[in-house]
């Protein structure tokens, strides 16, 4: 919800930090109010799905061969944004996702990076083409706040700009180098 103008995860905040008062509790920021403090969250679930937060395998090996293993490496890249609970604070503090219907969204982007960076992950190249658009990172102006008001210390800002240099790096690389199939 929104507290004193401020989306906070409301389970996790302490009148106390308030006192003595007022206090003003209102619905998060962005979205449509359904009633009270309650929103409708259909639109984010939409823009989510359609960075398959998800591990995207081409093919799956036999259980019998056992599962992906990953060194705690391997695991460190991606950690950070696996924290994400989808609690929609940072689309809340977003004034992107406010003003523009068709951008995604921190919390999606955030979590298409941490699938991008999972070495069991092979679905990096569709995600690319809904991430590599004006309405997916390249809609981000860098604000911050997302970051700002996650209470996982998760960093969507910087997932978006992380993945900003990587698209940038790649285009220049497929001029530059060329392509063996």
């Amino acid at each position: 919800m929104t507290v004193n103008g401020e989306p906070k995860l409301t389970c996790a905040t302490f009148l106390s930090e308030y006192a003595p008062g007022p206090v003003r509790v209102e619905p998060l920021r962005n979205f449509p109010i359904i009633r009270d403090l309650v929103v409708e969250i259909g639109d984010f679930l939409r823009k989510l799905t359609t960075v398959k937060p998800w591990i995207v395998r081409k093919e799956e090996k036999p259980l019998s061969e056992g599962e992906y293993r990953q060194t705690p490496l391997q695991m460190d890249e991606y950690h950070q944004y696996s924290m994400c609970i989808n609690c929609m604070l940072c689309n809340a503090a977003c004034p992107v996702y406010g003003l523009d219907a068709k951008f995604l969204g921190p919390a999606a982007i955030a979590l298409a990076q941490r699938y991008n960076l999972d070495s069991r992950d092979q679905g990096a190249r569709e995600r690319g083409e809904v991430l590599d658009d004006h309405e997916g990172i390249w809609g981000c102006t860098f604000v911050g706040e997302c970051t700002k008001v996650c209470p996982q210390g998760v960093d969507p800002a910087g997932a978006i700009q992380r993945y900003k240099v990587k698209t940038a790096l790649d285009s220049l690389k497929a001029i530059f180098v060329p392509r063996v199939e």
